[in-house]
């Protein structure tokens, strides 16, 4: 008779029948280990949650009050017998890779996860296993990310470009993870950075985790459109084409995400600058994370699975195909027809706008 194996993949997300704990579960469960805080991986209505410190006030600003358990990277935690340890994934502040074992059997669950060090979370770092859960965001060969220093350069460029060029500047990324990578990173020599309510939101809950950022000034109605002009807004996808955003005209417009590797997503989005920046790994950074782990079955859970799955097993390691409803920060509706990987509905942010300069009235998933 065949061993069961320490992980399952249930309709209910990943589940250890052991420790008797789901990891990432998108139905309601009594124990979940949360990787990180992304909508696609933290659901509202499990009895108690596991996740780093890092993400506790972000958790509680999403889904409210919760049961909520936190831990350090590399604390041990144990379930009927499972030792459970956290480990730093490099994805967003306070994402984690889940640590598994039982009887000298180690899983992995990496969540999501990038090899660069961004400057804002801790750096992934590789963790040996049996078996290793991957996500494949961005599994094809064509995703091959340039250091982080060029892309800002570039945005730090566009900007000056634009105060030279009495344009406003609104550059788009997602609340959690994008929105500080870009604000860890920006020339501040150039001006004020302002923020969307959603982004400013999650800036404060960081904050009151501890979290250094630079300065930051949310736009409210009472905001002076003149002074914002002047200095950097940061607002999150859901913002675009909305009459909040077309409240700083003239603007020029840039969007972040690594689907603008691909040709015609700039177009798409109709932004003015596509800029290829990621929170997840590259081809290459896939290849090389699931190498490090030394790991005898990866496991694929989202994007291209098949033709990841397919490359990997050519070339030794034994992959294979899962299917759950992780994958959505990064929006794939940029893709051409036809391109699209095999992920789950891209994270919403769902807001209410004010008027005038209008501060928001929800709160993104």
């Amino acid at each position: 008779m065949a061993k069961k194996p320490l992980l399952e993949f249930t309709d209910r997300g990943i589940y250890c029948a052991q420790g008797k704990f789901y990891i990432d579960p998108w139905k309601p469960v009594d124990d979940a280990v949360i990787t990180h805080a992304h909508a696609d991986h933290a659901y509202w209505g499990h009895k108690h949650y596991l996740a780093h410190h890092l993400s506790r006030e972000v958790l509680l600003y999403r889904l409210g009050e919760i049961n909520l358990q936190t831990v350090e990277y590399g604390e041990i935690v144990h379930k009927n017998g499972v030792t459970v340890s956290l480990f730093p994934a490099g994805h967003v502040i306070g994402s984690a890779q889940i640590r598994v074992e039982y009887k000298s059997e180690v899983w992995v669950v990496s969540g999501d996860y990038k090899v660069e060090d961004d400057g804002i979370s801790t750096p992934f770092e590789p963790v040996k296993c049996h078996h290793f859960i991957s996500e494949c965001t961005f599994g094809m060969p064509v995703y091959q990310w340039k250091p982080q220093v060029q892309t800002f350069n570039e945005i730090n460029s566009w900007w000056r470009h634009n105060l030279d060029n009495g344009l406003a500047t609104v550059i788009v990324g997602y609340s959690l993870g994008k929105a500080q990578r870009i604000l860890q990173n920006l020339d501040l020599f150039n001006g004020i950075v302002y923020t969307h309510g959603v982004i400013e939101n999650t800036n404060e809950a960081l904050r009151r985790n501890g979290v250094l950022l630079n300065p930051t000034e949310r736009i409210t109605p009472e905001s002076s459109k003149e002074e914002v002009r002047k200095g950097i807004i940061i607002a999150p996808p859901s913002s675009v084409g909305t009459p909040w955003m077309r409240k700083f005209q003239p603007y020029s417009f840039g969007y972040c995400s690594g689907w603008m590797a691909i040709r015609g997503a700039k177009r798409r989005r109709a932004a003015d600058r596509g800029f290829v920046l990621s929170d997840h790994a590259d081809w290459d950074g896939l290849i090389s994370a699931i190498d490090a782990t030394g790991c005898e079955c990866v496991y694929l859970t989202h994007g291209y699975t098949a033709t990841f799955s397919r490359y990997l097993n050519e070339i030794g390691f034994n992959a294979r195909e899962v299917h759950t409803l992780y994958g959505g920060e990064e929006d794939p509706s940029n893709l051409p027809e036809g391109e699209a990987p095999s992920a789950g509905e891209p994270e919403k942010e769902v807001l209410s706008f004010g008027e005038d300069l209008g501060e928001v009235g929800g709160a993104d998933s």
